[in-house]
């Protein structure tokens, strides 16, 4: 087991750089908007959101390296898109290199979002598979709490603060491409190239105890079941596509995205002066941390469906509060309160849930692209939110903002209870049978 962990966690280090990607802007923000002198739709669509686009693009298109050339060497290209991002970011002198520079990070977020679960859940045991996935997720929030932290560190740092808060990225991207290098190639992508002597040893090393030929046999029979030309679209996979695409959209549709990018702003909005909103989002980052451990602990024992129900009530509750707050004009401490509340809310359920939930709903042939359709849906919505939220909150303002966020979640938690099946503790070769036509889909809830 020790040798999975090292693993996944060696795939999720792709989860850390995401979160730091995301959310070191956030310290950024509001510099390179001064020292470029640019509109707010400007810099909320290009500067700020290019990296959201890049996102886009390596999620459409990152099933391709995915399958192509396999989950690992698919890894190691993030890694170097990672560090050219990083570096590229800090030396540029106008918007449009930094944004070009922003939107190479986005494809490795993209990329990685496709890749690093999709590999986890291929080496992963049955009963550890939630846990092991769900290290991208812990890995993404680690990221966004160390950015938030070094954005506060790094506030002073010579003349253009910015350039060190974007660039210190190269430091860990370097780590994640040495680590990522040493990793086994996933056994499924290589039963599905026919290189069943080298799937063989994997699946050895991955678990000594277990019947390999009975294994390897379960594992080619749904290989060589495809059919030439299969995708996900076909009618018999509309059932896990409408779930991906529905866990995807919810997830944006909570305004998390929005929230991580501009929770200094937020804070300012509430009346906070600007260090203590710098510190406030560090507070963010501490409680995304702990629920969402407490959630990677849950995963395979309660049950991804009952994380997901507690997390939407949680939404509910703190988003209702904090378009209360701004509606009532209540000061001090209480919207950062509010919204800690939402982050536990989201670590323990669409956080700790989406990336695992998206990697095991499709069949073995089909799941980087099913994958990529989930990710790219998920960030197509986190490229559109984001851009809109300055323009939002200075015309119709954040309270009204924040309650649309809050009707969304109420017809989540719908989806939840009346349409989302439990998949805890099952192969991800009987999750693609019992997602097929014929499956009684009403019995696969309970």
């Amino acid at each position: 087991m020790s040798k999975i962990f090292a693993w996944s966690i060696s795939a999720a280090l792709a989860g850390f750089l995401f979160g730091f990607d995301t959310v070191v802007i956030s310290g950024a923000d509001k510099q390179l908007q001064e020292l470029w002198g640019t509109s707010d739709a400007f810099h909320g669509s290009v500067v700020m959101a290019m990296a959201l686009w890049g996102t886009v693009v390596g999620a459409i298109f990152g099933g391709i390296p995915t399958n192509k050339f396999g989950r690992k060497n698919t890894l190691i290209i993030i890694g170097v898109l990672y560090l050219l991002s990083a570096l590229g970011s800090a030396f540029a002198n106008d918007p449009i290199t930094f944004a070009i520079f922003r939107f190479l990070g986005g494809l490795g977020v993209g990329a990685s979002t496709i890749a690093a679960p999709t590999y986890v859940s291929e080496i992963a045991p049955p009963k550890d598979r939630g846990r092991l996935v769900s290290l991208y997720q812990f890995n993404i929030v680690l990221g966004i709490l160390i950015a938030y932290l070094s954005n506060y560190l790094l506030r002073d740092t010579g003349a253009q603060p910015w350039r060190w808060m974007v660039g210190v990225e190269a430091i860990p991207a370097f780590i994640y491409i040495l680590f990522v290098v040493f990793i086994p190639r996933s056994p499924r992508w290589l039963i599905s190239k026919s290189r069943n002597e080298e799937a063989a040893r994997i699946l050895q090393d991955i678990n000594p105890k277990a019947d390999l030929e009975k294994r390897m046999i379960e594992i080619k029979k749904q290989s060589e079941s495809q059919i030439t030309g299969e995708n996900i679209f076909m009618k018999k996979y509309r059932f896990p596509l409408i779930l991906a695409f529905l866990v995807a959209f919810f997830n944006q549709l909570s305004g998390i995205n929005a929230f991580l990018y501009y929770a200094p702003r937020i804070f300012e909005s509430a009346g906070l002066e600007a260090n203590t909103a710098l510190l406030s989002s560090i507070g963010i980052g501490v409680v995304n941390l702990l629920f969402t451990l407490l959630g990677v602990f849950l995963i395979d024992k309660v049950g991804r469906k009952k994380l997901m129900f507690v997390g939407s009530i949680g939404y509910i509750i703190s988003l209702s509060l904090v378009a209360a707050a701004f509606f009532l004009n209540w000061g001090g401490l209480w919207v950062p309160i509010f919204l800690f509340l939402f982050i536990a809310a989201h670590a323990i359920g669409q956080g700790a849930v989406i990336w695992v939930f998206i990697s095991e709903i499709f069949p073995n042939h089909l799941r980087a692209s099913g994958q990529a359709f989930g990710s790219s849906t998920h960030w197509v919505l986190a490229a559109i939110v984001p851009s809109l939220v300055p323009v939002l909150f200075t015309t119709i303002g954040p309270g009204y903002v924040f309650g649309f966020f809050a009707f969304m979640m109420v017809l989540q938690l719908f989806f939840v209870i009346f349409m989302m099946p439990e998949t805890k503790g099952k192969t991800l070769e009987e999750l693609g049978e019992e997602l097929s036509p014929g499956h009684n889909k009403q019995a696969f809830q309970q």
